[in-house]
């Protein structure tokens, strides 16, 4: 079977949060990466976990029989655009607010037979 992707653009979430967890699970099984994730109680934690099981459900869509099986082969988190915004301070000046994004991305393939 060939890679299977899942993809979060825009995901609202800088990517230093999420690059942790992306490290935890990369090169694991999905089963495995989903017990991983399952226990962190980080919000980046869970949008990691859905693009996982999207990308687990992608590999059954397109035949992959035991999809808890799969290896993680490429998991990384981008950086996206970021939205600006001004902060009014004292004395008339003004500091910029910066809101990240990120793109998380998974691959799963399933691992070779011998």
């Amino acid at each position: 079977m060939a890679l299977v992707t899942a993809h979060h653009r825009f995901a609202r979430i800088s990517a230093t949060k999420v690059r942790a967890f992306v490290n935890l699970i990369r090169g694991k099984t999905t089963a495995e990466g989903l017990n991983l994730l399952r226990y962190v109680p980080n919000r980046g934690a869970r949008m990691l976990e859905k693009v996982l099981r999207s990308a687990m459900a992608n590999a059954e869509e397109k035949g992959a029989r035991n999809v808890d099986r799969l290896r993680i082969v490429e998991a990384r988190v981008d950086n996206g655009p970021m939205v600006k915004r001004v902060q009014p301070r004292a004395r008339g000046m003004a500091f910029l607010i910066r809101k990240r994004q990120s793109h998380i991305h998974v691959a799963v393939e399933a691992p070779e037979v011998n």
